[in-house]
């Protein structure tokens, strides 16, 4: 039997709610309520368009130039996003995870990051899905295998999907404070601003409101949370439908992307909310950034719900 390009399919269900998982990258591929798509999903036997839906491992978003330097010593590692001289989402986003526990709504999936030039630290790393009537779960946890202390951050990457039409159709609830404002060129950081103030008031979506034709590609923190500790965002329909992703503490920021694109086809089929241990190039400035010592573990979890 033929491997899908997407590796190893896992399904699951419970409820209304059906998940399916591609093995690369420990990738959400689909995600339904009661049939309706709560994320953009991707074919099976197909290569996955770039990060949707990928586990984003040992780091999120951006490390400029691919160089930082980590306990006094300078490492270099590719640069997957040369086009703006970058690295981009970490190296789990195309390792083969492997299937170590399964029920008929949840699954472990596992891989190890071994030590690489510019990584030299070795990261075991297992990303727990699971299903029930509050939606989908995911936990991922990384336990330092290696011999000396690793940096480290996560995050996910899922396109959400409110209902018919497309991002400038839904409303967004972004319950964020400050916005990180970036290069025009190579979307790097240059300093936290007050949404209110940065771009007249753009990035602004503390009140619900229709995102319209406004580009973003931002991260976010100073998150308003519940007595829990949650934040909470929302994408929503003129009609109510939507859906929402909850995160705890662990996760200070979030990245929401429109996903615009030059080819009307695929151009803001959905919106990219990225809940992050730290903000982009935190290997460089330090912000955020997690430090496993060897035999430690750091875990980070999210939900998907249908509104």
């Amino acid at each position: 039997m033929s491997i899908p390009l997407s590796g190893q399919t896992v399904d699951l269900e419970h409820g209304g709610y059906t998940a399916s998982l591609a093995s690369i990258g420990a990738s959400l591929r689909s995600l339904r309520f009661e049939g309706r798509d709560l994320v953009v999903p991707f074919d099976a036997d197909e290569v996955r368009p770039a990060f949707r839906g990928a586990t984003l491992v040992p780091w999120p978003n951006r490390i400029a130039d691919g160089r930082y330097t980590f306990d006094g010593e300078e490492f270099q590692v590719d640069l997957s996003e040369p086009g703006r001289g970058n690295a981009l989402h970490g190296f789990g986003a195309w390792l083969d995870f492997a299937v170590s526990q399964q029920t008929a709504s949840s699954v472990r999936l596992s891989a190890t990051i071994e030590a690489r030039s510019g990584f030299p630290f070795r990261l075991l790393i297992d990303v727990d899905f699971w299903l029930d009537d509050s939606g989908l779960h995911q936990r991922v946890t990384a336990t330092n295998t290696g011999s000396r202390p690793a940096p480290y951050g996560t995050g996910p990457h899922p396109y959400l999907v409110a209902g018919p039409g497309r991002v400038s159709d839904w409303s967004l609830e972004l319950p964020a404070a400050e916005v990180l404002e970036v290069t025009d060129d190579r979307l790097l950081p240059t300093g936290l601003a007050d949404v209110a103030v940065s771009g007249d008031g753009v990035f602004d979506f503390r009140a619900p409101r229709v995102i319209e034709s406004t580009f973003i590609d931002h991260a976010f923190t100073g998150l308003s949370r519940d007595a829990d500790g949650v934040a909470t965002v929302r994408v929503v329909t003129d009609a109510g439908t939507g859906v929402s992703m909850t995160w705890g503490s662990e996760l200070p920021w979030v990245q929401i992307h429109t996903a615009d694109q030059p080819d009307p086809e695929f151009d803001r089929l959905g919106l990219a909310v990225e809940p992050m241990t730290c903000p982009p190039d935190a290997f460089n400035s330090g912000t955020d950034l997690i430090v496993i010592e060897p035999g430690a573990q750091s875990s980070a979890e999210w939900t998907i719900s249908a509104i």
